[in-house]
């Protein structure tokens, strides 16, 4: 061990069977299992996530450590607790830190399951938020919507094209000159703003800007007049440190600083007094500079000149180099060339509040700003707020979703995403996703098809693009518009679900997306697995990352599986198999494990309305088995309320269980502060059940105890063979079914139980 005032080194051995995971944010090309060797370095950085290996937008000094002792699984977590730049170098047999300041904070996360290990851990750093409704719909974002009339265009052709869509975004495009808080009044005039969103607003629809950290310094600019007025800004040299972004010269808020966060809280309430946003999109807040060093406005010339893309630095700016600070004894791998700490960012000698420096503050920068976001953003209307935040920290997850950033419309970015994503879910930020179809350069029509297969199964799901890329709204391909239609066809049924499970990642850390060791964390297959992933415990996705391919090779842990498009078709092993499964162009393989019951709805094209639509339950057992249990849980609530917990009138969760045994199907609820979902009149109006044994032919139907008679012409009962596409060795003796029961009225906010008997090998 080593530990000096800017050098701190420790090493741990480990044993080479361990698996880790985690240690972000990077874009990991090899999957999401921690590879010996590769360089791990954390610092926040604008670097765009197509580098590979490489510190990128966020700091997670934290990893999770899986290991097979005897066939019994056990999962624990280290975090190191320190703001400050670091390598992290593993070597199979070793983990080295190498830190360039603070102390060694070390925490010890002992599991010992995957799932035990992110509860303990978010239990430390922080919940994470809770998410409205509305912010689990599919999002359309590009820079480049030049006028208001583009934007309107987007909304009305996803209408047209029957394509989901909950909110619309713009980039910078609606601002004047770049400069926050501001509305550009030629091309977003705030008459028609406001006509557009009150009419948007109505349909159910929201409405997100970005937002950038650097404050245009321009003397008639009331945003900067009262940001110096309060002096909130970081300082150099005892004056604010000039910087460069897209509006130009810009000085940086310091928001360690009280009074900033309550400047920053009073600049949002402005900016919504002007215009109604939903949410906050805080991106650059690395934080980003276009330019290093120590910098001047250049005299006689204009900067930016207004031609080219706008991230060329046009200040007059000199390298500074004269203290330990900006140029410390150890050098960080930083962007993968071991860049100068202070490179287009923050001058690391730079002074926040208290005196606290730059060099030990610089990855907490976006984090600090998140915090003063969420604050503003609760105080405006006292709604759950939605902040989506470039740079993350240890604890970020607790206030922000997160995008990774920008990608490419390239197959290997697809790959990528699954990886980063999954990530993500273990440092306690569930809400994440990437720009689907990728950020630059344009896609092909076939990668997009893909990626909308993937995307649409994101936390959180969005489709973004750079300026200088064609359009690639979801519709501008008819093929990409058949995909979208399935893919975000099914995530709109199954929002009961995922809003469900943002729940539980609020009540107990648990991943939205898992690998899909957190479900099977003792068949050692999966550990390396980043090419298909769950949502919550039991349904996974198996996407086509290939060009050119239209089957796809999947790994199926031990089990029964039931594919969502087609519930009759089942995988079915005793150890776990590969499976060659078709995969069409406009088909996504989707399946559901054995002891569940998954509540759904009909989906639409905006949750608001998918929200009312009736419900159904799929209840899956082991196929053909003639016992089984499963078990399945739904969370309501009044989605805009900033807390998301029973037992404020406003909020009901039913548990559901379902059994099979002696001949009999049989499924009940147990409904916890049933009012709210009462009072909006939710019915269950199907259940299908998977895997049964016998012919099908269901007999003494009883509801709430009561027999539901012949004549109860409402009522239907159907049953289907299962096809296996792969099946038990001893198929023959395996035959099940599926039954639906439909023209149910049962209040999901009430009670039920419900039974039938079986019929057997032709018997009644």
């Amino acid at each position: 061990m080593v530990f000096k005032d800017q050098y701190l080194e420790i090493s741990t051995s480990l044993p080479k069977s361990a698996s880790l995971y985690g240690l972000g944010e990077n874009s990991q090309a090899k999957g999401i299992k921690l590879v010996p060797n590769e360089p791990y370095t954390l610092y926040t950085e604008d670097v765009s996530a197509i580098n590979l290996n490489t510190d990128l937008y966020g700091s997670h000094p934290v990893y999770m450590d899986l290991r097979n002792v005897a066939g019994k699984a056990y999962a624990h977590a280290v975090l190191l607790l320190n703001s400050n730049g670091m390598d992290v170098f593993y070597r199979g047999d070793s983990l080295t830190y190498k830190v360039i300041g603070g102390v060694f904070d070390f925490y010890f996360v002992a599991g010992p399951s995957p799932l035990d290990v992110v509860d303990q851990y978010t239990k430390l750093i922080g919940r994470p938020a809770p998410m409205p409704y509305w912010s689990l719909g599919f999002h359309q974002c590009r820079w480049g919507y030049h006028n208001l009339s583009v934007v309107e265009d987007v909304v009305d052709n996803y209408k047209k094209a029957k394509i989901p869509l909950d909110v619309i975004w713009n980039d910078d495009d609606h601002m004047d000159g770049h400069k926050d808080f501001t509305l550009n009044p030629i091309s977003y005039p705030r008459e028609k703003l406001l006509k557009f969103l009150d009419r948007i607003h109505k349909m159910g629809m929201k409405y997100i800007v970005i937002n950038d950290p650097g404050i245009g310094v321009n003397a008639s600019y009331g945003v900067y007049q009262r940001a110096m007025a309060n002096d909130v800004f970081i300082k150099y040299e005892g004056k604010p440190f000039l910087a460069q972004v897209w509006p130009g010269p810009v000085y940086f808020p310091d928001f360690l600083n009280p009074k900033t966060v309550a400047w920053w809280g009073d600049e949002i309430r402005r900016f919504h007094e002007l215009v109604p946003i939903d949410g906050l999109w805080i991106d650059m807040n690395e934080v980003s500079n276009f330019c290093s060093g120590l910098c001047t406005i250049p005299k006689g010339k204009q900067c930016p000149s207004g031609e080219g893309p706008g991230w060329v630095c046009c200040l007059d700016c000199k390298n500074i180099t004269k203290t330990r600070w900006d140029d410390p004894p150890y050098k960080i791998n930083a962007t993968g060339v071991k860049a100068p700490v202070g490179f287009k960012t923050i001058a690391t000698s730079a002074l926040h509040y208290n005196g606290v420096r730059e060099y030990d503050a610089h990855s907490i920068y976006g984090f600090s700003e998140t915090i003063a976001t969420h604050k503003a953003l609760q105080s405006i209307e006292g709604k759950r707020p939605f902040i989506l935040s470039r740079s993350t920290f240890v604890g970020s997850g607790q206030y922000a979703a997160h995008w990774t950033g920008d990608n490419q419309g390239t197959w290997q970015s697809l790959q990528v995403s699954i990886s980063t994503m999954l990530n993500f879910g273990i440092f306690g930020v569930p809400m994440v996703g990437s720009d689907i179809c990728g950020f630059y350069p344009q896609p092909t029509e076939e990668l997009c098809n893909r990626w909308i297969e993937v995307g649409a199964f994101y936390p959180f799901s969005r489709d973004h693009a750079n300026y200088y890329s064609p359009r690639q709204e979801l519709y501008q391909w008819d093929t990409v518009a058949e995909s979208a239609r399935n893919a975000l066809g099914m995530r709109y049924k199954i929002l009961p679900f995922l809003y469900t499970l943002n729940y539980e990642a609020h009540m107990t850390g648990a991943p939205i997306a898992r690998p899909l060791f957190f479900s099977f964390p003792e068949y050692t297959e999966c550990y390396g697995s980043s090419r298909q992933f769950l949502l919550g415990s039991s349904l996974m996705i198996s996407p086509v990352l290939e060009q050119g391919k239209t089957e796809v090779n999947a790994l199926f842990p031990p089990g029964s599986w039931y594919h969502m498009f087609d519930m009759t078709q089942a995988v079915v092993s005793k150890n776990g198999k590969r499976v060659t499964l078709s995969a069409p162009l406009n088909f996504v393989n989707v399946h559901l494990y054995e002891n569940t019951i998954l509540p759904m709805q009909q989906g639409g094209l905006i949750s608001k309305e998918a929200r009312t639509t009736p419900f159904s339950l799929v209840i899956t057992f082991p196929a053909g088995a003639s016992e089984g249990y499963a078990t399945g849980k739904l969370y309501l609530d009044e989605d805009e309320l900033p807390e998301m917990k029973l037992g404020n009138g406003q909020s009901t969760y039913v548990d559901f269980y379902a059994s099979v045994g002696n001949g009999t199907v049989k499924m009940w609820s147990q409904v916890k502060e049933g009012k709210f979902a009462l009072s909006k009149g939710w019915m269950i109006e199907k259940v299908s059940v998977l895997g049964l044994k016998g012919t099908g032919k269901a007999s003494e139907i009883q509801i709430n105890g009561n027999p539901v008679s012949n004549e109860m012409k409402k009522i239907e009962v159907s049953s289907k063979e299962h096809t296996y596409v792969v099946g038990l060795e001893d198929e023959g003796e395996n035959k099940s079914v599926m039954v639906e029961v439909q023209g149910l009225e049962m209040l999901v906010g009430k009670d039920f139980n419900m039974s039938w008997k079986m019929g057997i090998n032709g018997a009644n």
